[in-house]
């Protein structure tokens, strides 16, 4: 699976309490490698809340090595799936951040949501917030989750509230009259159905 961050602690300062939702002994583990002789992680679901000082952390520890950057752009963004036109703007805002391809939010007036319906899909960044998706119509056919947005964005990425990044890796994106490439990668909301949905 993803590798991400975690949480490592010396054994004498975690106590482990008893009950029936509290993570145990068994669960607590050790590691292989002499550096971290002495510590041990706790599995992330096994606790209710996660905090660094006091802001709460949400779906794994936050990188250190992990930038994320939300910059507003004029660059001229076109969205299209089979030919078909989703989105237009000229006020995008990009999110570039460490490791991932760089995602284009564009304001909800420049994609047609006539071609849009509601999707069930949510997702969660430690660096970005709680996503929540949409489908696209087109043809009779359901393409699932090819734009998601952030009602509640973290505040790195304040900006991009109430904004649609289309899934680059499933559309056509063309930026400044350059088609980009569709990156590959297990990133992103489960694979599209063969047979058209009902």
């Amino acid at each position: 699976g993803e590798k991400v961050p975690i949480y490592t602690f010396p054994r004498e300062d975690v106590a482990l309490v008893s009950g029936p939702a509290a993570p145990s002994e068994s669960q607590a583990r050790g590691f292989a490698d002499p550096d971290l002789d002495g510590y041990i992680t706790i599995p992330w679901d096994s606790i209710d809340h996660w905090f660094e000082e006091d802001e709460e952390v949400f779906v794994h520890p936050r990188d250190p090595f992990v930038r994320v950057d939300a910059l507003h752009s004029s660059r001229h963004v076109r969205v299209e799936r089979d030919g078909h036109l989703l989105a237009e703007s000229d006020s995008a805002i990009l999110v570039f951040e460490t490791g991932l391809p760089t995602r284009y939010y564009l304001p909800e007036r420049d994609v047609d949501s006539s071609l849009l319906a509601d999707s069930d899909l949510q997702t969660g960044c430690p660096y970005k917030g709680f996503a929540s998706y949409r489908d696209v119509l087109l043809n009779g056919r359901r393409h699932r989750g090819l734009f998601w947005s952030y009602q509640t964005p973290f505040r790195e990425v304040t900006a991009v509230k109430g904004y649609l990044a289309p899934y680059n890796e499933r559309v056509d994106l063309i930026v400044d009259g350059h088609q980009q490439e569709r990156p590959a990668g297990p990133l992103g909301p489960p694979a599209e159905p063969s047979a058209p949905a009902a």
